[in-house]
């Protein structure tokens, strides 16, 4: 991983944490830097970069002392990834990332490949969430 990959990466967490960049700007960011895929770990508040070739690059994400809910809610975890795709008022990550850990959402994985988010649960659970198809 070359060093600008890795500032691109350092950049669109930042980006993600400021609420400066949106889901769709980080993707498309990440895609053309040459990055496959990532995972954010709520439990160890890291976020973790992957390029084709099996390099990876952890950093580390903000940590807001909160922990995950023991059962995993997907209705109420659909409802702050709603907030998050329509940008509804008063939307940031850090407040989607709290919604997110109080549904039981222990992390999850954006694939660039598959085209999904894929959040999961500390029992294992999932919910997958597909991108828009591209208009």
């Amino acid at each position: 991983m070359n060093a600008q990959q890795k500032t691109l990466a350092q950049t669109c967490l930042d980006g993600a944490e400021a609420d400066t960049m949106t889901f769709p700007e980080i993707v498309e960011a990440l895609t053309h830097g040459g990055f496959e895929s990532y995972t954010v770990d709520y439990r160890r508040s890291t976020a973790t970069y992957y390029l084709p070739s099996g390099e990876s690059l952890e950093l580390a994400a903000h940590g807001d002392g909160l922990t995950v809910g023991e059962s995993f809610d997907t209705e109420a975890l659909k409802g702050a990834i709603h907030e998050a795709q329509t940008l509804a008022p008063g939307y940031t990550y850090k407040g989607f990332s709290a919604k997110a850990k109080a549904a039981g959402c222990a992390g999850y994985l954006v694939s660039f490949l598959g085209r999904r988010a894929l959040y999961f649960a500390r029992t294992g659970e999932t919910h997958a969430e597909h991108f828009p198809t591209p208009s």
